[in-house]
Order: structure tokens, then C-alpha cells, then sequence
């Protein structure tokens, strides 16, 4: 595989993680709550799928166990932020720090500075589909990818589905756009929203698990996401909570990694200066999206 096909083919599964966050989160995000808690979601998805996987080597059942506690942690995010009506921010930002606490505890107590499921081989659930591998260039880059990096972008069109021809996905935009009259048709939006969050939980779930097991070779260690969830939030945002949009900014994050790790090879001593690349290209295109969004809008003064 040349240099270009092994860019592009890290560039699919990198964005898996990325682009199963941004999927999940664009519902709390019709539903008008910020839900910065996407990050702590992730990372303990992404714990609890490596740990199981590790005690039993039952990859399925890492996989739901996975998904069960991120759905915990959105249904304590929801608790707080909904039912108590507590600030989303900062309730967010203590979901985040709780699931980096618990997981270097968990690590603490089974005396590891990392956890590694020996007994996972990447390899062995990689899917190679039938005749595509046989294609001279396209064989090499969409061919072997796991189960989960290809879900990822077969649930571009189910959640664009979903929110858009679905009578559950239109309630939940028509709570974040106008809640007063969601109320008014006798829409319970309490429910909705906590529904909105959960959804994300699910597919949180499911990024930990791609990130740890399909992308890592089933390794966890501390503070692994690095910034993930934030970056599926700004993906969110600069996509206005589209799916097809907000995939397309998670898979160019995707795509800014892989040249990352993939010039670092032949940087030498420099190559950690390409670890700041994808943020970069992150912080690049929220500046462009935002000056793209306001080039028309106008100042008054009074």
C-alpha cells in the first residue's frame, strides 16, 4: 500500500470514532441543549469495552457493555441538566472529569499505568468485502475495514432518516427550535430531550469501543480520546446539526489526522509538531464556517 492509499485508508477508520460521536450528538443538539459531555461518554465507553474485552475476550459483549455505561452517564447528564434544570456546561465539564476520574481509578486499583486485551486481534475483525479488494487502487483503501468503521458511515443516511422522516425526529427538532409551542401541541419535552441525549450515549458507546478496540488494537489509556468529544461538538456546530454536513467536517478532522501520523513517519525528532494538525484544521474550519455563516449579517447600532 503507498503512502496515499494509507492516508486515505486511516483517514476512513480514523474518523469512525469522530463521526459516531457527531451522530449521536446532533440530537441534543436539535433538541437545544449543549451536551459537552460527549467527551466522558466516549472515554468510558472506550474503558469499559477494553476491560471487558480483557476479562472475558468476548468482543459482543465489551461492545453492549460499552454502550450500557455511556448510556448511564447521558441518563446522570440528563438527570442533572433536565430533570434539575442544573447549568449544561458545567454538569457537562463534571461528566467529563468523573469518567476520567473513574477510569485512572479503575487503573489505579488493578496496578496498570494502561490497559491492554492481549487476547484482541484487530485483524481477525477486520471485513473484507467481495470483489472490492480486487480493485487496483479502491481495493487497497475500502477493503479490511472493521464492522464498526463501516456502521459509522451507513449511519450517516439512518440518522438523516431518522430526524428527518420520522415523527420522533421531528418532535425533537421542534422542541430546540420553539419549545413554548412544543409544550402548547402537548409534546413532553422532557422526555425528548432526554431521549436526544441518550441517543448520543448510544453511539458514544460505540465511538469508545471503535476507538480503543478497531483503531488502538485494544488498548485504553488515560485521557485517550484527547479532545474527541470537544472536536464532535465543533463538527456538531459547523454542520448546524446536519448529518451529512457535520459527517463531512468529522470526516476532514479524519482526514487531517491521518496525514498527521502519517508525515510524522518521515518527520524524525518533528514529527509531535504534526500531532497539533488536526486541531488546527479544526480551529481553521470553525473559523471559516463562522465567517461564512455571519458574512451577511449586519450590525445596527442604536
Amino acid at each position: 500500500m503507498n503512502v496515499f492509499n494509507k492516508i486515505i485508508y486511516d483517514a476512513i477508520q480514523g474518523s469512525a470514532p469522530i463521526l459516531l460521536c457527531v451522530l449521536g450528538g446532533i440530537f441534543a443538539y436539535k433538541a437545544n441543549v449543549l451536551n459537552i459531555a460527549l467527551e466522558g461518554m466516549m472515554l468510558i465507553g472506550a474503558f469499559f469495552a477494553c476491560l471487558i474485552t480483557f476479562m472475558t475476550g468476548n468482543y459482543m459483549l465489551a461492545l453492549a457493555i460499552a454502550v450500557l455505561a455511556s448510556i448511564i452517564f447521558s441518563v446522570i447528564f440528563s438527570y442533572f441538566g433536565i430533570t434539575l434544570k442544573g447549568n449544561v456546561i458545567i454538569i457537562g465539564l463534571a461528566i467529563n472529569l468523573l469518567a476520567s476520574a473513574l477510569t485512572a481509578f479503575f487503573l489505579k486499583i488493578m496496578e496498570k499505568s494502561e490497559l491492554v486485551a492481549a487476547n484482541y486481534v484487530v485483524a481477525d475483525h477486520r471485513i473484507a468485502i467481495p470483489g472490492i479488494g480486487d480493485i487496483p487502487i479502491l481495493g487497497s483503501i475500502l477493503s479490511n475495514h472493521t464492522l464498526l468503521t463501516w456502521f459509522s458511515y451507513i449511519l450517516i443516511a439512518i440518522m438523516a432518516i431518522f430526524m428527518y422522516k420520522t415523527s420522533l425526529g421531528l418532535h425533537i427538532r421542534v422542541v430546540g427550535e420553539n419549545e413554548d409551542a412544543a409544550i402548547s401541541l402537548g409534546l413532553k419535552t422532557s422526555k425528548l430531550k432526554y431521549i436526544a441525549i441518550i441517543v448520543g450515549g448510544i453511539t458514544c458507546g460505540l465511538a469508545g469501543t471503535s476507538l480503543a478496540m478497531d483503531e488502538l488494537g485494544g488498548i485504553f489509556t488515560p485521557g485517550m480520546t484527547t479532545g474527541r468529544g470537544f472536536i464532535a461538538i465543533a463538527a456538531i456546530y459547523c454542520g448546524q446539526g446536519s448529518p451529512q454536513a457535520s459527517a463531512l467536517y468529522a470526516i476532514l478532522f479524519g482526514l487531517a489526522r491521518s496525514l498527521a501520523l502519517n508525515l510524522g513517519i518521515y518527520a524524525g525528532s518533528s514529527s509531535r509538531i504534526f500531532n497539533a494538525l488536526p486541531y488546527f484544521a479544526i480551529c481553521l474550519i470553525l473559523m471559516i464556517s463562522s465567517i461564512v455563516k455571519h458574512r451577511h449579517s449586519n450590525k445596527r447600532g442604536y
